[in-house]
């Protein structure tokens, strides 16, 4: 195998610059801290999370070029790599560990524990780390002109700009500062509510409001208008049609599985005992659906990147930008992890789980290298194939005899380490096209992506901790969509004790969302979330919108503006996370006859109510303005 013909690195292969240092490991640690934090408290909230590397890549700059006064590419280049994967373990253990936490609180046999939700991310990540490595320099390297890795090439360009890293850095700590304060005086002080709800007297079963919150206006203006249209089409199909109906022809009959009648309901119990049920049911259908639709692309891929594997066994060169890890030590870790994750008592895996994950992990591990070169991460089939392992996995685990609690918790930590796996994969594949094109050592990078993943397992347990104590995963503040649709998976294929109907219902939807050719995924999550978080998404979509089509300027001046925007926006997703994280900390620390938390809320003095909230909500959308569609670029701070 030949590298692409005409291509060169920045960094050349024989200049050898710091890359592994003391300072990205340290800076790199603290991101991947940060954005895990950051992405965990987000993808419960409203089912999505964002990628971290440009972030992290233009904080990174910040510091080490201009408060540093260190000037290495490669330094940086390391610093997102950290950073980006603790983001990756993140949004891998958020989407399935809090089935664990909710079917064990359910039972009454506590959470899990520190240690297993440790050695699940660890175990989970590193191995999606370790089955990339060998395919590298098939996906990587030759494909080089043919998978363009979208957030990959994105993230060098970015890197590449290095001297305009100190404006654009101040973008990110700008969003930060903003979304900090107004969540921190939100539900923090309390002096005005997060959610402004009204009731429509005149269209019983039926609500409107919204989510006073940064974080959703800065998802917005990352997914685009055209992304949160389709998130805001579900809410108001579940919101405005269904639920009125669901009211209007269930009068006084008590419909399981709720417990009262429909009279006695406001729209939020019965998004509560109703449309939850018909959102993950969407959302199955929908990850399924995209799953078999990319299928002649996922055989392709495995097929090809077996082949290019098979090529790169005979291909040595000592070139520094061509070494990867040593592959023996490659197939001892991934051997010996396997080997942990079936005789360790703590991770609730069998033998037969094991298999399921030696086998679901490199297949999907492959899948999704070379479906993010293609489509980039945010397109990636996380959840199609979570899905699919947990369902085959709890099938085949009821036929080896292992049913009730212990089956359905088996299978929910299987699928969490697959989870993690095509994460990660993903993640470290986007990584290395960055190092390729900026001339990175690749074997310092996946060293760096192991250290990132090290990290984010040992801080991601606490988070989780901190969120559902002082929360509840599955409550109306995180919602936990993936990972609630993954409690009712396993379930369902152990008991059958589920709302078949309403589920079916959902299917249905997503069914006839796919007939019309429309995005399944991002209608399902929005049919499964309240109106309240889908409405401000749409907002930031609009800003968005009007940063690309405003007229009498140039076209860099329009993507200089929209990246601008982007960093914002990103500064405003990390900041609320960080206060959230730092919220769930004092609501759990004891007080008095209450919390910390508690005591630090003035609303019993001081409070500027609904209106006060909309008027905040007025000007985080002027700022997130202020930022994009009114940027110019020499007077930004």
């Amino acid at each position: 195998m030949q590298e692409p013909s005409g291509f060169k690195p920045f960094v050349p292969a024989d200049k050898v610059v710091p890359e592994f240092t003391i300072t990205s490991v340290l800076l790199g640690a603290l991101l991947a801290v940060v954005f895990g934090a950051a992405n965990a408290y987000l993808g419960l909230r409203v089912g999505m999370t964002v990628a971290a590397s440009i972030p992290a890549a233009v904080i990174s700059m910040g510091v080490v070029r201009f408060i540093l006064k260190k000037d290495s590419i490669l330094e940086n280049n390391m610093v997102q790599t950290i950073g980006s994967a603790g983001e990756s373990v993140a949004a891998g253990a958020i989407f399935t560990l809090p089935a664990m936490f909710m079917l064990m609180q359910e039972w009454g046999v506590g959470v899990p524990s520190l240690l297993e939700i440790f050695l699940i991310t660890f175990c989970g990540g590193t191995l999606g780390v370790l089955f990339m490595i060998p395919l590298r320099r098939a996906l990587i390297v030759k494909e080089h002109g043919t998978l363009p890795y979208p957030e990959g090439t994105a993230c060098s360009e970015v890197l590449l700009a290095g001297e305009e890293g100190g404006s654009k850095a101040s973008a990110v700590f700008a969003g930060m500062g903003t979304a900090g304060l107004a969540k921190f005086l939100s539900d923090g002080l309390q002096i005005f509510p997060s959610r402004v709800h009204h009731e429509l007297s005149v269209y019983k079963g039926a609500g409107i409001g919204v989510d006073v919150t940064p974080a959703l206006l800065g998802v917005g203006y990352i997914c685009g208008h055209q992304v949160a249209s389709y998130m805001l089409a579900g809410s108001l199909l579940s919101w405005y049609i269904l639920m009125p109906l669901l009211y209007l022809f269930g009068g006084e009959t008590v419909i399981y599985p709720a417990t009262i009648a429909l009279v006695e309901m406001d729209s939020m119990a019965i998004w509560d005992n109703y449309i939850k049920y018909i959102g993950a049911g969407a959302i199955a259908a929908g990850g399924i659906i995209s799953l078999i639709r990319s299928t002649p692309m996922i055989i392709g891929t495995f097929w090809e990147s077996l082949k290019g594997y098979r090529q790169n066994l005979t291909w040595r060169t000592p070139r520094r930008t061509d070494l990867d890890l040593p592959k023996k030590a490659v197939l001892l870790g991934v051997i010996s992890l396997l080997l942990l994750i079936w005789v360790t008592p703590p991770i609730r895996i069998s033998p037969t789980g094991a298999i399921v994950i030696a086998i679901f992990g490199f297949f999907f591990a492959t899948v999704s290298a070379r479906m993010v070169g293609v489509v980039g991460s945010s397109n990636n089939l996380i959840s199609g194939m979570t899905i699919t392992t947990l369902i085959f996995s709890t099938w085949i685990l009821k036929s080896t005899g292992e049913i009730g609690p212990a089956g359905m918790l088996s299978a929910i930590a299987v699928s969490s380490v697959i989870c993690i796996i095509v994460a990660i994969a993903g993640d470290t594949s986007q990584d290395l096209k960055t190092g390729y094109i900026l001339g990175a050592t690749p074997r310092r990078q996946q060293l760096g992506e192991l250290f990132g993943v090290l990290v984010a397992s040992l801080t991601i347990g606490v988070v989780l901790y901190l969120l559902d104590a002082a929360w509840t995963f599955g409550s109306t503040a995180l919602p936990a969509p993936q990972a609630t649709l993954m409690k009712l998976i396993a379930e369902g294929v152990m008991s059958g004790n589920l709302p078949w109907g309403l589920i079916f219902a959902g299917i249905g939807i997503a069914i006839t969302i796919s007939v019309l050719r429309l995005p399944i995924v991002p209608f399902a999550v929005g049919l499964y979330l309240p109106v309240h978080l889908t409405l401000p998404i749409m907002i930031g979509g609009l800003v968005r919108l009007c940063c690309e089509r405003r007229r009498r300027h140039s076209e860099q001046e329009k993507k200089d503006a929209l990246a601008n925007g982007l960093l914002y926006a990103s500064g405003m997703i990390a900041g609320e996370g960080l206060v959230g994280v730092l919220l769930a900390v004092l609501a759990i620390i004891p007080f008095g006859t209450s919390n910390l938390l508690g005591q630090i809320s003035l609303s019993a003095h001081f409070s500027i109510h609904t209106v006060g909230a909309l008027i905040v909500l007025f000007l985080l959308t002027i700022a997130l303005f202020r930022y994009s569609f009114w940027y110019e670029s020499d007077q930004i701070i």
